[in-house]
């Protein structure tokens, strides 16, 4: 079980949440915690040099994991620039990450998430304006070659990928105003997808226990409630209903406060119910 972290806190154009993202004493106490849950590592979104803020939180968690033996792995995200500038910008920051962070004397090295001993690398798109073909060419040349897991969703690039990850989603009927429509026909959906259509791809479980930007500046509205913790129970509850063994289970998310999906602090509080803490 991994989970999603937003390495960000602490930088101006981000919420104020207590604490800063490159604070040591931090991430020595939130991989403390998550550990205590049964989180063996952190998947960090990384944007290589176009946010050199969240590179240098990135390197800080990468070195703390490896003397805490916890797991990190790296989620690109994806530059919204066009096609061939998006190209370029995902094979300029592959490489910058492999001789940073995947070189066998960087801090940490022995940390980094991998999967029958390949470094497992997650892809975050937005523009999908990335020639995917192209960079898996790139990175085909690393020892060992990386295993990328790309959100799912549709992409001319299935055969640049080698799985994909189930992410946050209301499902069919769409956001609903009082957040009941919680994701459970989108992940029955994507586990039966991922067994008749990527019979040979690495099925990587979601589980969340709500969303909500409603207060973000950038606000769209959304909102999934926890419903007294239920939505955590439920999604984790389908991810053992599949009939593919998968290697990970993704929770979406440790730290993200702007959307609301953030389980490190626990679960809100119902008033008719008892409250189910993050573990429960």
């Amino acid at each position: 079980m991994i989970a999603v972290y937003e390495p960000w806190f602490g930088h101006p154009q981000h919420m104020s949440v207590g604490y800063s993202s490159q604070d040591p004493a931090v991430i020595r106490k939130q991989i403390d915690e998550a550990k205590s849950l049964g989180i063996t590592g952190f998947v960090i979104d990384w944007y290589g040099d176009r946010q050199p803020f969240l590179d240098r939180s990135y390197a800080l968690v990468q070195s703390i994991a490896g003397e805490k033996k916890f797991h990190v792995a790296m989620m690109y995200d994806e530059t919204e620039q066009d096609t061939g500038q998006a190209t370029d910008d995902a094979v300029a920051a592959f490489a910058k990450f492999h001789d940073t962070y995947l070189a066998p004397t960087a801090p940490g090295r022995d940390a980094y998430l991998t999967y029958n001993g390949q470094p497992v690398i997650f892809i975050f798109p937005k523009s999908g304006h990335t020639d995917w073909r192209q960079v898996r060419e790139h990175v085909n040349h690393w020892n060992p070659r990386p295993l990328l897991i790309y959100e799912d969703r549709k992409t001319a690039y299935a055969d640049a990928f080698d799985g994909f990850y189930a992410w946050i989603n209301p499902g069919k009927k769409g956001w609903a105003a009082d957040g009941s429509n919680w994701g459970e026909d989108y992940l029955r959906g994507f586990y039966h997808r991922m067994e008749t259509d990527y019979p040979d791809k690495i099925v990587v479980g979601g589980a969340w226990a709500g969303f909500d930007d409603r207060q973000a500046s950038w606000s769209l509205g959304r909102y999934i409630s926890q419903r007294c913790g239920e939505t955590l129970v439920d999604t984790l509850r389908l991810s053992h209903g599949s009939d593919r063994p998968m290697p990970f289970l993704l929770i979406e998310t440790w730290n993200d406060y702007e959307e609301g999906s953030a389980i490190e602090r626990g679960l809100a509080k119902c008033k008719s119910e008892t409250p189910l803490s993050a573990g429960g």
